[in-house]
């Protein structure tokens, strides 16, 4: 089967999670014989100079993405097009061409941007929004959610063009969604339970010798951001003064350090390869205490698989994942006392840690190994091929 991934990257030198994933997919698919190609741009193009004001059109309507895509399509033929971000250089416009040519689309949602321009539901005030629900836009233009007057009302007004022209809507034959939390959110925002597919997260491949240590530090993985729970972590090493806390992850440019960080906390920067699993192998709590809708977080499969206890948030996907008492704990997002009890609770029980790790490592070699996920992946493209009249034959592909 021929693949065809398009996405939008959020930068080439620092790959998000959203973009570990998608590769992970697509190495995934050619393990088991697909050849895969790619339609790629990245947000590094609009840095500088007079990107940004590119950026502005590119969004809502990109003609010359359209055509360019056009042209990979007639020399590659692909048998599936499966879209990931759209934003902010290639826009809905990339739709008309693929679906000119009866190829079925499958477009994986780690986020909420169909409904949310921002994609987070999240407010600058650091509360879950979920006010541009149901087409009310505007609202990220009035709470100004990019704290950019100029980005809010761009992010608005693509998300408006996608939702009043029903590019998205009306093209994407399969939305890819990460868990049930997810699905029921897209079914209130009126797609049908027929076009949504949970794929969960799968668990990236770990080349590494595992150890039997207990580990000692209380690690946080992933962007340092508002969102993401960073300040409720600093505050829990305030509170346990005696204990090492390591932040791996490169710094959100809107997040400002605390001016009276405690001592115990240690930032390593963007951490990667050998290095993460080193660090998670040395660590003896991962903690994720996001505020705020998480797709599938890769960092906690990640521990899950190198047998960490995880203290996570009870929001969004967390619950589906981690099950409070089995694999870890979860809290209130937002409740510092509570993510600062569980810490000192789960660190100070030695035995407790390793039951957890240990539950964790079998749910996630079950239910989110790499042959899991590609059987549903794998399940719906033949779906596809199977169901979506086309102009050429197809075949089912195993």
């Amino acid at each position: 089967m021929r693949i065809l991934f398009i996405h939008n990257s959020y930068s080439d030198k620092k790959p998000s999670g959203e973009e570990h994933a998608s590769r992970e997919l697509a190495s995934l698919l050619e393990e088991h014989g697909h050849e895969v190609r790619w339609f790629n741009r990245s947000s590094d193009e609009i840095r500088s100079g007079f990107g940004p004001v590119k950026a502005f059109f590119t969004g809502i309507y990109n003609p010359l993405s359209a055509r360019k895509l056009a042209k990979i399509l007639n020399d590659y033929k692909p048998d599936i097009v499966q879209v990931q971000n759209l934003y902010p250089l290639l826009s809905s416009s990339i739709f008309k061409p693929i679906k000119e040519r009866g190829i079925p689309v499958v477009m994986r949602c780690p986020n909420y941007r169909l409904f949310c321009p921002n994609g987070l539901c999240f407010s600058p005030n650091g509360i879950v929004c979920e006010r541009c629900f149901g087409g009310k836009e505007w609202h990220c233009i009035t709470n100004n959610c990019e704290e950019s007057l100029t980005k809010s009302i761009g992010y608005a007004l693509r998300n408006y063009y996608s939702r009043v022209s029903g590019n998205i809507i009306n093209n994407v034959d399969r939305f890819i969604v990460q868990s049930e939390f997810q699905k029921l959110k897209f079914i209130q925002q009126g797609l049908s339970a027929e076009k949504l597919v949970i794929l969960p997260g799968i668990c990236p491949e770990i080349r590494i010798e595992y150890n039997d240590s207990i580990g000692e530090y209380v690690s946080f993985v992933g962007r340092v951001s508002t969102e993401k729970g960073i300040n409720e972590f600093i505050e829990a090493a305030r509170l346990n003064p005696t204990l090492p806390f390591k932040v791996a992850g490169s710094v959100d440019q809107k997040f400002v350090m605390p001016s009276d960080c405690p001592n115990n906390v240690e930032f390593l920067g963007f951490v990667k390869g050998d290095k993460l699993n080193e660090l998670y192998l040395k660590s003896k709590i991962i903690v994720v205490p996001s505020k705020w809708y998480e797709g599938f977080p890769n960092v906690i499969t990640r521990g899950m698989l190198l047998k960490r206890p995880i203290i996570t948030t009870d929001i969004g996907a967390m619950p589906s994942i981690i099950n409070n008492g089995i694999h870890g704990f979860l809290v209130k997002p937002g409740d510092t006392q509570q993510l600062s009890d569980a810490i000192k609770k789960l660190y100070l029980d030695n035995r407790m840690c390793r039951q957890f790790g240990e539950a964790g490592y079998t749910k996630a070699c079950n239910e989110y190994s790499r042959e899991a996920i590609y059987k549903i992946l794998i399940d719906t493209y033949n779906q596809l091929a199977n169901s979506i009249d086309s102009p050429k034959d197809h075949e089912h592909f195993s």
